[in-house]
């Protein structure tokens, strides 16, 4: 009787691990074209920082006012905040024109001229409608300590009903919110050139 409900109950396992769907895996993209040369910068990027809500491997999706879904058959192919930070750290690559963009906590991060912090307070996804993203970022010049701060609010529709649509929508959230960086990293670099201070691209 006993090896009846044993082999009963294997077997009801096996039945709904056979009709669970496998996971997806979704990442975020980097895909700005190259911009104009600026000095051959080094830049640090990071740490990020991200709400608890959202700092999970399944997508969160966002299904009312107060109400969020946990995908669990759709997830994020790493931690979204290291995500984050790689795709903003190939933007400005990018952008900037220069391969000495690293990231938080590289063992070389001490020698960057410049380094972005980034915290991101809203990563809101909207299947088939719509994605958010607000962030307080600061840039800070090692040679100095002068820091710029600056504030992204972004809501961007989404194309598709897809969750690739919604990756790529969250990937274009974040190639605008890198051109700010840049622009912001470009203006400190002009100043100290034009000051004479220390070389921006030790």
């Amino acid at each position: 009787m006993i090896a009846r409900v044993t082999t009963a109950a294997l077997l009801s396992v096996l039945l709904i691990a056979c009709a669970s769907p496998p996971a997806r895996f979704y990442t975020l993209s980097a895909n700005l074209p190259p911009g104009a040369q600026a000095p051959r910068i080094s830049v640090v990027v990071g740490p990020v920082s991200i709400p608890a809500q959202v700092d999970r491997p399944q997508m969160v999706l966002t299904e009312g006012p107060n109400q969020v879904r946990l995908d669990e058959s759709n997830r994020w192919a790493s931690p979204l905040a290291d995500a984050i930070a790689a795709v903003v750290a190939e933007n400005l690559a990018s952008l900037l024109g220069t391969p000495r963009v690293t990231l938080f906590p590289d063992r070389t991060d001490g020698d960057a001229a410049y380094s972005v912090a980034i915290e991101v307070q809203q990563f809101v996804s909207e299947p088939g409608i719509a994605i958010s993203l607000s962030a307080v970022w600061t840039v800070r010049r090692a040679a100095d300590g002068r820091t710029e701060t600056g504030r992204t609010r972004l809501r961007e529709a989404v194309t598709g009903p897809g969750y690739e649509d919604l990756a790529a929508a969250h990937s274009g959230a974040l190639a605008a919110m890198s051109r700010e960086i840049a622009d912001t990293l470009e203006a400190l670099s002009t100043s100290a050139s034009r000051r004479g201070g220390s070389s921006p691209s030790r």
